[in-house]
């Protein structure tokens, strides 16, 4: 004998009854995404948020993942030059937290735009909360991710660390706070990146220099008049020190480029620095880099931050080129 169906309406209020509700939904064809690629990870959208536990997108996590999309866009070509080397890549995420950009990384360059295919590379993650460390390695051993690992480093522990190699290729900082921007700047230095990907967050430590010698330097420089009330000494002590650090970097050789991560309605913080260490840098360019950089500190009356603005040689390398 067939059994009856549920009833679709609730009796007593003639609306649909829990059940049907239910039902329909489950009934319903599931949400097409179109942002999301070929292989992408659901599992892993879901642990950072930007799917829900159902899966679905909402417009808040649409704009997290076209910011996702905008970085990697400019990541990738890296990942794929680097790639090309017999002995694989290294790539180090500095002050990595959840690592949220390292598994966006790993996801959309190890398992879409190379499906199916071999891929020797590296990324760790460098993080010096243990907890968010660990949290990590969880996730990554769970989704598969083999070719992630995650330490529970300082900066200036992991520049020595046995565990990471000699040398990498990439260093990434995601809206590292302060000077954590500086250490992952200084960590690529001694461990000769070939390219560093940074997106300064909040900086202080300037600006501060600047606020204790204001009465000095409006008495000996009318520029100080750029930094003379607090807010301009706020807002411009974080311009200067991006300024010095793309300096810094061209100081030691690399070239640089300073673009938008996204639109400013999406975050302030969205300022990108890439710099590239091409094979033979320009000795002639490195040279005017370092000049300038020692030039634009004293100007500022910036002299005390000058080890953490160094070049990492005041001379050019051996087999530097000039033209």
């Amino acid at each position: 004998m067939q059994k009856n169906s549920p009833p679709s309406t609730d009796k007593s209020t003639g609306k649909p009854s829990r059940k049907a509700l239910v039902a329909a939904h489950a009934a319903r064809p599931a949400q097409v995404i179109e942002e999301l690629r070929p292989g992408q990870s659901i599992e892993l959208l879901k642990e950072l948020h930007i799917l829900t536990r159902e899966g679905k997108l909402n417009q808040d996590a649409r704009r997290k993942l076209k910011q996702v999309y905008h970085l990697y866009q400019f990541i990738e070509p890296l990942l794929n030059e680097v790639c090309a080397s017999a002995q694989g890549f290294t790539l180090a995420d500095h002050g990595a937290g959840k690592s949220y950009l390292g598994f966006i990384l790993y996801d959309l360059f190890f398992n879409v735009a190379h499906a199916g295919e071999k891929v020797n590379g590296h990324i760790h993650g460098i993080e010096t909360r243990a907890e968010l460390v660990e949290k990590s390695r969880l996730l990554a051993a769970r989704l598969g991710f083999a070719n992630m690992s995650f330490l529970n480093l300082s900066v200036q522990e992991a520049t020595t660390s046995t565990a990471l190699p000699p040398t990498v290729d990439i260093v990434t900082a995601l809206h590292a706070c302060d000077t954590a921007t500086d250490d992952a700047i200084a960590f690529g230095l001694a461990k000769e990146a070939r390219h560093m990907v940074l997106v300064p967050c909040c900086q202080a430590e300037v600006a501060g220099v600047l606020k204790k010698s204001r009465a000095l330097n409006l008495n000996k420089n009318p520029l100080a008049e750029l930094w003379r009330h607090p807010l301009h000494t706020r807002e411009f002590g974080s311009q200067i020190t991006n300024v010095l650090r793309c300096l810094q970097l061209e100081a030691n050789g690399y070239q640089v480029t300073v673009t938008e991560l996204v639109g400013w309605e999406h975050s302030m913080k969205n300022e990108l620095i890439l710099a590239s260490r091409p094979a033979t840098p320009n000795a002639a360019k490195t040279r005017a880099a370092q000049t300038r950089l020692q030039q634009v500190l004293a100007e500022l009356g910036l002299g005390e931050l000058t080890e953490r603005f160094a070049a990492a040689a005041a001379a050019p390398e051996p087999g530097l080129h000039s033209s």
